[in-house]
């Protein structure tokens, strides 16, 4: 165990790199198993600590523009509780969102950026187009703010101010589904506030959008999710490929090592890994959720990761949770 690492207190080992039988990399943090009832199942490290979710926030991040106004179902919820890569059907969708406010691309404050889809990229750089704030991958949730901000009659320039009507909504449905408050805000990479959180709460609250009654804010973004899951990443993504192969889990990874999932019954897991690095991130996630109950073995590709030497396995990314 490791103590003392600023802002995350004791964290442990959670998985090794493995190379010709040499542990060539370790990777540290705080992970956590959640019951239905929200009660932990099992913890490493000190998982109250609080830890930036990153993207792994767009969920609750939805279904607070939700409740702020937003008229979010299927494909749009989906997208806008995604991380998108990119591709043309992803800008179409961010570009319903925001026609149906009366807006265009010149509305989003996110960064320009190229898709991470790289057969998209690739053409759209040989057609000579820049980057462009639509296929950055965060643009479906500032289109969903952007959304509930006009529903509201607000100005939209400002949908990004912490202090905003949207902003203060979609933070009392984080307290709300986290079952805390921390008043950590910080700046996220897409530009939009990111609330800090315990990484017991992040776990909590995916537990609780799976299990909400039908019809309401939380359980229409997860099977909103669930039901098209290539748009809450893409083509090959881990997020969509965990929720393609295991039907009716939940699965939403972020920036910096962060991950949680939920199982249809509830029970919840939450990884963050110290070093950033995401590359054993959903491989835990899955072996905490079989520690839950899940059959995970239709996702094995998912979870036996191969370390390469010449082009063929020589190692693997082992799990210790």
């Amino acid at each position: 165990m490791i103590n003392g690492v600023p802002g995350h207190g004791s964290v442990v080992e959670l998985a090794e790199v493995v190379r010709s039988g040499f542990v060539e990399s370790r990777h540290f943090g705080l992970a956590v198993a959640i019951d239905p009832e929200g009660r932990q199942v099992f913890a490493a490290g000190e998982v109250e600590a609080v830890v930036l979710p990153r993207s792994t926030a767009k969920p609750l991040q939805a279904v607070g523009c939700i409740a702020a106004g937003a008229e979010l179902d299927g494909e749009e919820a989906a997208i806008a509780a995604g991380s998108h890569t990119g591709e043309d059907r992803h800008v179409a969708l961010v570009d319903r969102l925001l026609a149906a406010a009366g807006l265009d691309h010149g509305a989003l404050q996110c960064p320009p950026d190229r898709p991470e889809d790289e057969p998209t990229r690739f053409r759209l750089i040989a057609e000579g187009i820049d980057p462009e704030k639509v296929r950055m991958n965060c643009s479906g949730k500032h289109a969903a703010m952007l959304r509930a901000t006009v529903a509201r009659g607000d100005d939209p320039a400002g949908y990004l101010d912490p202090g905003s009507p949207v902003q203060l909504a979609i933070a009392a449905e984080i307290e709300r589904l986290t079952g805390s408050s921390t008043g950590i805000v910080t700046v996220d990479g897409c530009g939009a506030p990111l609330l800090g959180m315990s990484l017991a709460g992040l776990a909590r609250a995916f537990g609780r959008l799976v299990t909400a009654p039908a019809g309401t804010a939380e359980r229409r973004v997860a099977d909103a999710m669930r039901q098209h899951p290539e748009l809450v990443g893409g083509k090959g993504h881990q997020n969509s490929e965990v929720m393609r192969l295991l039907p009716g889990v939940l699965a939403k990874g972020g920036a910096e090592g962060v991950i949680a999932m939920a199982m249809p019954d509830g029970h919840a897991v939450a990884i963050k890994v110290i070093d950033g690095n995401p590359r054993a991130t959903t491989a835990l996630a899955l072996r905490l959720l079989e520690k839950c109950g899940l059959e995970v073995s239709p996702a094995t590709e998912l979870i036996d990761l191969p370390v390469l030497g010449g082009g063929r396995p020589v190692g693997e990314i082992r799990s210790l949770v």
